[in-house]
Order: C-alpha cells, then sequence, then structure tokens
C-alpha cells in the first residue's frame, strides 16, 4: 500500500512539473543549425567576429562580460582577431589601477591582460540604471540558460506585441520565448543599428546569430579544442579495442587448443 501511494505521489509531482514546465515556455526554440554544433562542429570564425562587434554596440551598454580577457579574442578557437587587432580593440577602453607611487589610483588604457570592461561600476550601480532588474553577466550565459545558443537566439527574436487579453506594466515587454512572456528588457537589435565592417546585412536574424555565436563561443572557448581531444580519444580506443580483441582471441585459442 505504501509503495501504491509513493507511485502515485510521483506520478502527480511529474504531471503537474511537466505541465508547469509547459505553462513556462509555450513555443518551441528556434534552431538554426549552428556551425559549432555536433561531434565535428568549429565556430565560423567571421561569426563571432561579427558578434563582438554587436556586442560593444548593443549589448555591452548594459551587460557585462567580466571573465572574458582581451588577449582571448586572439586565440585559437574563437573570433581570432589578430594580436595587433586585440590590442586596438582592448585601448579602446578604460580601466582604473594602481595605487601609484603618491599612492593614487589612476586610469589607463586597457591591456589585453586586462578583463573586459563593464559598464557599471557595481551591481547595485547596475540594477538602479534598468529599473530594479539586474542585467545578466553575458560571459557564460549559453551555459547559465537552459536551451543554450537556440534560447539566446529566440529570445533576440522572440519581441511581439502582447496578445489580446494580456497587459504589460510600464518597462515589460512581451517576449514568446520568455519564462511567463515578459522581460524588462526592450528589443535591442533592428535591422541596420550597426553597420558590419565586413559589409554583411545587419538585419534582425543576423545580428542575433552572430552575437549569439560569439556568446556560445566565451562560454565555451576550447570547444574546438575539445571535439579535437575527443576525435583523437575515440581513433584511440578503436584501435586498442581491436588489438585486445585479436589479443584476446589468440590467447584463447592457445588454451582451447591444450583442453
Amino acid at each position: 500500500m505504501r509503495t501504491f501511494k509513493s507511485l502515485l505521489f510521483i506520478f502527480i509531482f511529474s504531471f503537474f512539473s511537466y505541465n508547469g514546465t509547459a505553462a513556462e515556455r509555450t513555443h518551441e526554440l528556434l534552431n538554426p543549425e549552428w556551425s559549432f554544433k555536433g561531434f565535428f562542429g568549429k565556430f565560423d570564425r567571421a561569426s563571432p567576429q561579427r558578434g563582438y562587434q554587436v556586442y560593444t554596440e548593443v549589448c555591452a551598454a548594459c551587460h557585462s562580460m567580466k571573465y572574458l580577457s582581451y588577449r582571448n579574442l586572439s586565440e585559437p578557437g574563437g573570433p581570432e582577431f589578430t594580436k595587433e587587432q586585440a590590442k586596438i580593440i582592448a585601448s579602446q577602453f578604460e580601466v582604473t589601477d594602481g595605487p601609484n607611487s603618491d599612492g593614487e589610483m589612476f586610469t589607463r588604457a586597457a591591456r589585453l591582460s586586462d578583463n573586459f570592461v563593464g559598464p557599471y561600476e557595481n551591481m547595485q550601480a547596475a540594477t538602479a540604471a534598468n529599473g530594479g532588474a539586474y542585467p545578466p553577466d553575458m560571459s557564460v550565459l549559453v551555459k547559465a540558460r537552459k536551451g543554450g545558443a537556440d534560447y539566446i537566439y529566440s529570445l533576440l527574436l522572440g519581441y511581439e506585441e502582447p496578445p489580446e487579453g494580456i497587459v504589460l506594466d510600464d518597462g515589460v515587454y512581451y517576449n514568446k520565448y520568455m519564462a511567463g512572456n515578459k522581460i524588462k528588457m526592450s528589443n535591442p537589435l533592428s535591422d541596420g543599428i550597426v553597420e558590419y565592417l565586413d559589409g554583411t546585412p545587419a538585419t534582425e536574424d543576423q545580428m542575433a546569430k552572430d552575437v549569439t555565436s560569439f556568446l556560445a563561443w566565451a562560454a565555451e572557448p576550447h570547444l574546438e579544442a575539445r571535439h579535437k581531444i575527443g576525435f583523437r580519444a575515440l581513433i584511440y580506443l578503436f584501435i586498442m579495442t581491436i588489438l585486445v580483441y585479436f589479443s584476446m582471441k589468440k590467447l584463447w585459442s592457445r588454451i582451447e587448443s591444450k583442453i
């Protein structure tokens, strides 16, 4: 009887949990077939570079990336800016350093070793500037959100007018991919808001795809190296399996011949 009650409880809990999840997300996430997904996946070099431009010109006004340093931009497996390009990018930002020999703090141009400069001094300033909502750090956002890259991409393209009967408070927007469909961030993208340096048309879809690729790389900068290691490990295991198989076969043939 106790077992039956336990099973009944699990069934009821699972049923309502499933329906709760379904209520949170009623639309299937968009999937543009990312180049970095899959066993042999790798980043399209141009896309993360354009994505960095979108982040800098659009997202960086509110969102930080404090776990990323400017030297990462020139490392293999990501945007792969040249070292000189990365230095120029870093030099466009100022960081507070010190104290100097007089015991005072000072500002200087950022170096490759510095982490990305954030838009706010602290969390309280960020919250106050955004109507009480803290804009999350984007360094590992793709890994931190269920649905990963698909979710970020879908969210950026999910802004719509609210359906009839839904009333939104001031400063709240309707997004069909957001849990609860309400979000305090206004639509950050619009056609032509960025002028890509490589001449690519800056449509909403293109910018959403590029900035998501950049964020996916930032969350997992060694993805390509991990894929290569995994592939080599599988080849090694395959060869070892064949060798062990034939070794065991030869060993058992000697034992069987004696029997």
